[in-house]
């Protein structure tokens, strides 16, 4: 034995002092965009325990190697830090790419992530993830009005809508986490379906200048991204507890991420809310609770060179309408303008009755990305959203507990994308998208249907490019087009279709005549093409302007074209106009920007010229087995609006700052030689905070809002019969509600309970004196004042 074991050790002796060990390792660093060397990365090699230094060239050598597996790390400033293994059988040269941007776009995303920009020269504005988890208890619309020149248009204080610059609806395009949101969005009285407790930044972009997103932006494009993922093996999250007053509602939030150096990762998201009736300062709002149930989960690998990603999100919304707004004739409308207090004005409840709506959206989505080097990134994505929306409306017998409405709108999206970046200068970035919706509205409801059955084919391309002149100077340019296909099934009334004349301009599409009705099958296709262009220039460290134009064509919606029914919490039969065409846009904005050590300032001014712009108007009275309603018709002008934003903040001390946003916007009908409706009136929102870091991050906040009086609106009056006084009357719905001023308190304090976990106390009032006051943008206006005094309470905990 003792033999065997010698003999044993003597080869094993011998082979090693045979091995050739003279292999060298010629290696070579190199940008994986744009294939420029990497000079002065620090390479680490494991088995000999040194570290040595790539030359100007990116260029390095290992000499006296032997036949081995060689594992090197390389690390540079603004590089993420690689480990990779060269098998050496010889002499050998590896060229080993690194990302020259990754560990830059980590310490954005976890520092500063209102810097990052999804334009180069559009107005736009972000809202970081500090600033929406103030928002947690609230909605989508309530942050956005963060931004200069964001407003909303609400039906009651629970669904709200976006507006900016005086467009909203179908004129604003929502993206979220990369996916166009398609909720039926085209309804006033529809609220974006997103639980602002998912988004991790908003971007705001004035106008149509993101074309990658869509052509049809007129009035802009709300961009919604998720937190980043963090590449490093961690376990984090969030928990968001609120509680308020007003409506004795609360509020819960959490989101968990866990994350690993690899680039795996999983996270979940979930938000329940409830909230009673609201309070005005004198009365309850009966049946404004809300009930909203969201959750998301999101996973996938997420490295540099490729990467995928499977996201599902489900959100609930059971919204009750104001009680009062429920009208059932023109006359009860008269009465509940003429009066000081809802008609119907009961104790508190939790209980949400009709009217109410009940709206459940889904989104899944799948993404792949990979990059090449030397030329770019090539993503595809696959979306499915399914939108089902019930309203129910007060009805009596059999059908009280059958929605009036009832619409399920199913929409895939396929789309890919392909970005050119590998020279530092040049961006280009293309790509294509193909869309299918089908829309069914339950026949079932016992109420003639608002919104017919349809299907929607969509195929859009876009071609932008971002070019970095100077060191001061930028531009950037786009081109899209998009072509939209509707095909509808639609019953019309013998009488409205002759009424209208479609008898005459439409009678080819005619598919059955039922005596007094007929079944038609309409469609329309639409051929957009859009452009944006702008320039950025630098004076120097801090003035900036920017310029840019932006031409965007929007195609009728199926409501503006099928429109064919009763809105009974408007108290207005609403008809659409198959002769409607594309609206045509031409917008252009100019921004001029300062920023020094303790002031800054920011002036957006836009011109907006919209030609064959589409709105509502009255038309006449109708008379129904209910009663005598008003007739609503969409129609087109051409038109203008006009405005300028501003936002103002001043360190008056290290401890004390001013800030100011304020918003003036005018639009009018060219037409008819008159204002255009439903214009945010002018209004500026001024604050003070006190800030003591050392006092456990202490913050005071006073905000002054006041909101002038809306004097430029166009007199869409009528008059009516009423048939109890047996009189006509003029109905008011045009004169707008007068000037109010609020004012609004904010605090929070964060506390360190462990080195891994922190936790924030905020306190806020808002309208401090509960003040009485009707917005002018709220459906709700003719029937109650709006919210009083509430105060509310928010715990967060960061772990």
């Amino acid at each position: 034995m003792k033999q065997l074991l010698l003999v044993v050790a003597l080869l094993t002796v011998g082979l090693s002092y045979s091995q050739d060990c003279s292999y060298t390792l010629l290696g070579e660093l190199k940008d994986f965009h744009d294939g420029e060397p990497i000079a002065q990365a620090s390479i680490y090699i494991k088995v000999q325990n040194r570290y040595i230094t790539s030359d100007s060239q990116g260029k390095f050598k290992i000499e006296s190697l032997c036949t081995q597996e060689l594992e090197l790390v390389i690390s540079h400033i603004a590089c993420e830090t690689k480990t990779i293994r060269i098998t050496i059988k010889g002499a050998t040269f590896k060229v080993i790419r690194l990302e020259h941007h990754v560990e830059e776009l980590n310490e954005i995303s976890i520092t500063s992530s209102t810097s990052r920009k999804e334009t180069v020269t559009a107005q736009e504005t972000s809202i970081s993830e500090k600033t929406l988890k103030k928002y947690s208890a609230l909605n989508l619309g309530d942050a956005l009005k963060e931004v200069s020149g964001v407003s909303s248009i609400n039906t009651g204080n629970t669904i709200v809508k976006p507006v900016i610059n005086g467009m909203h609806s179908s004129r604003l395009l929502i993206v979220n986490n990369g996916v166009r949101q398609q909720d039926q969005e085209w309804g006033i009285e529809h609220a974006p379906n997103i639980d602002i407790n998912s988004a991790g930044r908003i971007s705001v972009i004035k106008g149509a200048g993101a074309l990658a997103y869509g052509g049809d932006a007129i009035g802009g494009v709300i961009v919604i991204n998720p937190s980043r993922v963090v590449l490093a093996d961690s376990l984090y999250g969030s928990t968001i507890l609120s509680g308020q007053t007003n409506g004795r509602g609360f509020s819960v939030s959490y989101n968990l991420s866990k994350t690993y150096r690899n680039g795996w990762f999983v996270k979940g998201q979930g938000t329940y809310k409830k909230q009673g009736d609201f309070k005005a300062p004198n009365y309850y709002l009966t049946n404004t609770g809300s009930v909203t149930k969201a959750f998301s989960v999101n996973a996938g690998y997420n490295s540099f060179e490729s990467g995928f990603e499977v996201f599902y999100s489900y959100l609930n919304n059971e919204i009750g309408i104001l009680r009062a707004a429920h009208i059932g004739n023109i006359a009860d409308l008269v009465t509940a303008i003429n009066s000081q207090e809802p008609l119907v004005a009961e104790d508190f409840s939790y209980t949400i009755n009709s009217p109410k709506q009940d709206v459940t959206h889904q989104l899944a989505k799948l993404k792949y990305y990979k990059r090449f080097q030397s030329f770019g990134k090539f993503s595809v994505q696959y979306d499915y959203q399914n939108n089902q929306r019930f309203e129910f409306d007060v009805r009596v017998g059999d059908d009280r507990d059958k929605a009036a409405l009832d619409l399920n709108l199913q929409t895939h999206t396929l789309s890919t994308d392909v970005i050119l970046d590998s020279e530092t200068d040049f961006k280009f970035k293309f790509g294509l998208m193909g869309r299918f919706q089908d829309n069914f509205a339950n026949p079932e409801t016992g109420v003639r249907r608002l919104i017919p059955d349809y299907n929607k084919y969509d195929f859009g391309t876009y071609l932008t490019v971002d070019w970095r002149i100077n060191e001061t100077t930028s531009v950037d340019a786009g081109i899209r087009y998009d072509f939209n296909k509707i095909d509808a099934k639609k019953f019309y009334r013998t009488s409205r279709w002759e009424e209208r004349g479609y008898d005459v301009d439409f009678g080819d599409i005619v598919i059955e005549d039922l005596g007094t009705q007929l079944l038609t099958n309409p469609v329309f296709n639409f051929h957009n093409i859009s452009a944006a262009s702008g320039v950025k220039f630098e004076f120097n460290d801090k003035n900036t302007i920017r310029f840019n134009y932006s031409l965007s064509r929007r195609p009728p919606n199926p409501s503006e074209l099928f429109s064919d029914g009763l809105h009974h919490s408007a108290a207005r039969i609403e008809l659409g106009e198959l002769r409607l065409k594309q609206e045509l846009s031409n917008r252009v904005g100019l921004t001029y920007i300062f920023n020094s050590l303790n002031f800054n300032a920011t002036v957006e001014g836009f011109y907006n010229r919209i030609n064959d712009f589409i709105y509502l108007e009255p038309f006449g009275i109708e008379q129904t087995i209910r009663g005598a309603f008003p007739v609503w018709n969409y129609r087109q002008t051409n038109a203008e609006l006009y405005g300028i934003d501003l936002t103002v903040n001043y360190n008056i001390t290290d401890n004390l700052a001013l800030a100011n946003t304020s918003s003036f916007i005018r639009g009018y009908d060219l037409s008819r030689n008159r204002p255009l409706i439903d214009m945010p009136a002018i209004n500026t929102l001024n604050s003070i905070t006190y800030s003591k870091p050392e006092w456990n991050a202490l913050n005071l906040t006073l905000k002054s809002e006041w909101v002038l009086e809306q004097t430029e609106f166009p007199n869409t009056n009528f008059e009516a019969f009423i048939a109890t006084t047996n009189q006509n009357v003029i109905v008011d719905i045009s004169t707008p509600p007068p000037a109010y001023h609020l004012l609004h308190f904010y605090s929070d304090m964060s506390f360190d309970l462990s080195k891994k976990m922190n936790m924030n106390i905020a306190l806020s009032f808002t309208n401090i004196f509960n003040t009485t006051y009707r917005a002018y943008l709220n459906r709700l206006r003719f029937f109650s004042d709006d919210l009083g005094r509430n105060v509310m309470l928010q715990l967060q905990l960061n772990y």
